[in-house]
């Protein structure tokens, strides 16, 4: 199952397990049964710590495994293959079970173990998504931290009996004790946060009391990291108050472009990033959504959705952008039910069938291409009368068989009662309105800047970005700001994380003058 690589690797990590685990497998005669025996066989070879022991006839989803301490029967567990994204699930569950400390605050592990009630979590997921391990690790590590809460991972792929019975359409979707609890990515913060009711009141009720930053970094992607690495090695206190530490690269997959880093996938850089600024003495808040901007005398102040406020000497904003959504009838009411943004997430859900993409940039042109090795047919919708993409993702896209651009069509609706059924266009050169029957419809038309709290406080442009100088500096003194959310032009990860330094050196200069 394993290459010889893989195994070396394994090994390696395995060897960090300081106590035994059991894994118990529920198997049958079908080949995924006996592609998930040789990955468990791997195992066993990489690790004299672990046992295998194998059911047939059992109550669970064959072919599954789960991963105990011995004794015990309430470890995470995997039905399907974890291969793919999910491989580094599996490794983490592993180590974890076998005794291996996770990398979690421990004030997060006090709050898991003392959740009161029964938790049971379904998983569904994609081997492809590149969100959908953060939400398999998280749920994880709950269940070996305590024992009334269990997890499956389920791969989609393989069960797709339950992805047609639970119209399941994006991922990751979890369910809780049979019931929809959520979908898309999801942090270890955002779960308990749903949970466990008196965690949010207790969290506000820390973040009110903290005294004042020298720089609050409002916002936790590239240009925040960066933000909060410069301006802490100045030696001044930081902080970030972050809704997700990572941003928009957390929905990136691949990333090419940020200079001497050949090739990584966004949820990795994120990690990185967040390594990185906690190499510092950086105090970071994540799951803190900023409400409002208030300029005091001496201080500024920054209110929180939570009802916390926070206060520091300068203030730099980063906080991003979002995907842009088209704002027609349908396309709220059938999210995750056929109306998706991540084609490379939610593409495997879709395979044989016929989906849209709307948006002819090179996102939307690269989500068509992806999604035609999946799919059985891709309609790509345009407004414009010609894609704007680059000339060689053009070349491609003409060249599969299985996708047909339409030009000129204004998208005026996405049909469908508990799932999409399809969506209608105006032709705006006839002003006949068409219809397409299909699916799914991946929405791909750029970003809007998340700056609507701002409104009144500071300069914005017409677009809703923040108007700043050549330093980062805002229209108010002591407020910067940097990246996506701002007027500086070509919305790049290394471009917003050299301004993030930037408006950093100017905070400090700001600070240091007055």
């Amino acid at each position: 199952m394993l290459d010889a690589n893989l195994k070396a690797q394994l090994t390696t990590y395995l060897d960090r397990m300081t106590q035994p685990v059991e894994i118990v497998a529920s198997l049958d005669d079908t080949k995924a049964s006996a592609d998930m025996q040789a990955l468990l066989k791997d195992i066993t070879d990489a690790s004299p710590r672990v046992t295998v022991i194998e059911t047939r006839d059992g109550p669970y989803r064959t072919p599954s495994f789960q991963i105990n301490k011995p004794g015990h029967t309430d470890g995470p567990r995997f039905a399907g293959l974890p291969m793919g994204h999910e491989f580094t699930s599996l490794v983490l569950a592993l180590l974890q079970v076998g005794g291996y400390p996770p990398k979690v605050e421990q004030a997060l592990l006090e709050q898991i173990r003392a959740l009161d009630g029964d938790f049971e979590f379904e998983v569904y997921v994609s081997l492809t998504c590149h969100n959908c391990p953060d939400v398999v690790q998280a749920l994880n590590l709950m269940a070996v931290q305590n024992p009334r809460i269990k997890t499956t991972m389920i791969e989609g792929g393989l069960f797709q009996d339950e992805i047609k019975e639970r119209q399941i359409m994006g991922v990751p979707t979890v369910f809780l004790n049979g019931t929809f609890f959520d979908s898309g990515r999801l942090t270890l913060e955002e779960i308990l946060a749903k949970i466990d009711k008196g965690g949010a009141e207790r969290e506000a009720a820390k973040i009110a009391a903290k005294e004042p930053f020298d720089v609050l970094i409002v916002g936790g992607g590239p240009a925040g990291a960066a933000a909060a690495v410069y301006a802490a090695r100045k030696g001044i206190r930081t902080g970030v108050a972050s809704e997700r530490f990572g941003g928009q690269v957390l929905d990136t997959l691949g990333i090419e472009n940020f200079v001497s880093v050949k090739e990584t996938e966004g949820p990795k850089f994120a990690m990185a990033l967040e390594e990185h600024v906690r190499h510092y003495d950086v105090d970071i808040m994540n799951l803190q959504r900023a409400k409002a901007l208030k300029k005091g005398a001496e201080l500024i102040e920054v209110e929180l959705e939570s009802g916390a406020a926070l206060k520091a000497r300068t203030v730099i904003i980063t906080t991003g952008a979002r995907w842009r959504n088209i704002n027609v009838p349908g396309e709220h009411e059938l999210k995750n039910k056929g109306v998706a943004y991540c084609p490379h997430c939610d593409g495997p859900l879709y395979k044989g069938k016929r989906v849209a993409v709307i948006g002819g940039g090179n996102s939307g042109v690269e989500a068509a291409i992806d999604l035609a090795g999946i799919v059985k047919h891709v309609t790509l919708v345009e407004f414009d009368t010609r894609l704007r993409a680059d000339e060689v993702l053009q070349r491609k896209l003409r060249s599969l068989a299985n996708v047909d651009v339409i030009l000129n069509a204004q998208t005026t609706a996405i049909t469908g009662s508990d799932k999409v059924d399809g969506l209608t266009y105006k032709d705006r050169t006839s002003g006949e309105e068409k219809r397409v029957d299909l699916e799914g419809v991946f929405v791909q038309i750029g970003l809007v800047p998340n700056t609507e709290w701002l409104k009144g406080s500071v300069e914005l442009s017409k677009h809703g970005e923040i108007v700043v100088d050549a330093r980062g500096q805002t229209s108010v003194p002591g407020v910067f700001a940097a990246g996506d959310a701002t007027t500086v032009p070509f919305k790049q990860i290394i471009i917003a994380a050299g301004d993030g330094a930037k408006a950093a050196l100017g905070a400090f200069d700001h600070l240091i003058r007055h």
